[in-house]
């Protein structure tokens, strides 16, 4: 293990990660991949509305921009922070996996890069020289270019994205042949994009018929033809989303979603694909509810009512994506990195040898009899921690509670047995890294949390015990 374990007990460190993550997911299908093809719609449904009518094209005009106001704020605040964020807790809780990554995607994620750096831009002046753009029909067609230039640009970010969440998933030919090319293009890319696109239109639409309401008062001449603009715009991508989710479906591997090695598998699995099919459908099913009703009258809807719709497909993007972590297990990067960050071609040498003396950020890296529980604390940390917890969310003491029974002292013996076998009786557990003597120690000192309940600390609080003692000898020789 080349990096110090940042560690979250209270909460454990995946939630971390998922509860930015899915914020940031939300923001960026809904108010830029969707919203900016939206927005750029009406502006030109208002220019072709000029010559006819120059008061129908000044209120789309209005109400165009009003709606980009709200994806500029939130985009470029919480959506940033929570772009940043990704990164920064996606490095302290599995550097190894985001290293792999880089390393894999490099000239991909530095294209991202760019083109998100474009993304900004474009944004910024889109909104910005809005209200200049109405000085003359010239001006107002070369801004409507930029809305579409931001619509393309936003959506190869996400492009660019969804590759590399596709080859975590499922790798593909990229473990054979090692290519950027074949790791880009893997077996879910496609049908994944071709997903999330369509969803990211459908948020956009029910934003929208909330913002319409808002935003076009009841005396407003275009508030029918806003609904019926927005409507229409998120019942066609209605089609488009159950195709495209039936491909996806059947694309991910048989292993993540059927042919399970235990029924207790599959049946936690199914119970958050139970939840994800009705709430799937429920929220699709509202968005073409209310789309239909606002595109017949849209007089007689009350606002709560749109807020819905809305509701109903940010819980399903966020039910989406804690089931399509959840399947990735037991890998982070499918068949090449398991979930606790360490690789699958690496556990020959460390079941042999044991995983402390091939760790850098340790505080001792030999399993003895006087230091067996801080030989286990060590091995918690790198073996366990990325999933579970000592004392707060998943607990692994209350894992272990649930199997033997809260009232009975934790068996050591009985543990190792699991321990050692655990791959076999849940797909989605790593089989364990280390060698006999380190789960020895990881069964004790798991005993000791049932017995004197403790939250285990990071090295963010702990600091780096191996740095500290190289720094000590390194006086040592200066001294000598």
């Amino acid at each position: 293990m080349d990096f110090p374990i940042f560690h979250l007990d209270f909460m454990g460190n995946r939630w971390l990660i998922a509860m930015i993550a899915i914020v940031h997911v939300m923001i960026n299908h809904a108010l830029a991949v969707g919203f900016a093809p939206l927005v750029t719609l009406m502006e030109y449904r208002g220019y072709l509305a000029r010559k006819r009518d120059p008061l129908e094209q000044k209120h789309w005009d209005e109400l165009a921009y009003k709606f980009l106001f709200v994806a500029f704020v939130v985009t470029t605040t919480l959506g940033a922070l929570t772009g940043v964020g990704i990164w920064f807790s996606a490095a302290l809780v599995n550097p190894a996996s985001i290293g792999s990554l880089i390393r894999v995607f490099y000239f991909a994620w530095f294209t991202e890069w760019i083109v998100f750096v474009c993304e900004v831009l474009l944004i910024v002046i889109y909104f910005l020289s809005w209200r200049k753009s109405n000085r003359s029909e010239k001006a107002k067609l070369r801004h409507i270019r930029f809305g579409l230039f931001l619509s393309i640009f936003s959506w190869i970010t996400m492009a660019i994205i969804v590759g590399i969440l596709g080859f975590m998933m499922d790798p593909g030919s990229w473990l054979s042949d090692k290519t950027l090319f074949s790791g880009f293009t893997n077996p879910i890319y496609m049908p994944q994009l071709l997903f999330r696109t369509p969803l990211a239109m459908i948020m956009a639409g029910t934003i929208g018929l909330l913002l319409v309401a808002i935003f076009a008062k009841k005396d407003n001449p275009i508030r029918p033809k806003a609904f019926r603009f927005v409507s229409i715009w998120t019942l066609i991508w209605v089609p488009h989303v159950v195709i495209a989710g039936l491909w996806y479906y059947y694309k991910i591997p048989d292993l993540m979603i059927g042919n399970l090695p235990v029924a207790l598998g599959t049946q936690l699995f199914q119970q958050w694909y139970d939840k994800l099919l009705f709430v799937m459908f429920g929220a699709v099913g509202l968005a073409v509810i209310i789309g239909l009703w606002t595109l017949i009258n849209s007089r007689r809807i009350p606002k709560w009512l749109m807020v819905l719709p809305i509701i109903g497909v940010f819980i399903f993007i966020g039910m989406f994506e804690r089931v399509r972590e959840f399947i990735r297990k037991p890998y982070v990067i499918g068949d090449y990195m398991y979930a606790n960050a360490i690789r699958v071609d690496d556990y020959p040498l460390l079941q042999r040898d044991g995983i402390l003396p091939h760790s850098t950020f340790v505080s001792v890296q030999e399993v003895t009899e006087e230091n067996t529980l801080e030989a286990g604390e060590n091995v918690f940390l790198i073996a366990c921690t990325r999933c579970h917890t000592a004392s707060g969310i998943n607990s692994v003491v209350n894992r272990f509670e649930r199997m033997y029974g809260k009232d009975n002292p934790l068996n050591v013996e009985a543990m190792k047995t699991y321990m050692r076998n655990m791959h076999n009786a849940r797909y989605y557990m790593p089989p364990f890294p280390g060698n006999e003597k380190e789960l020895d120690a990881l069964a004790q000192y798991i005993k000791s949390l049932q017995t004197y309940p403790r939250p285990i600390e990071g090295a963010q609080l702990n600091g780096t015990p191996a740095i500290e003692d190289d720094i000590q000898k390194i006086k040592e020789k200066i001294i000598n």
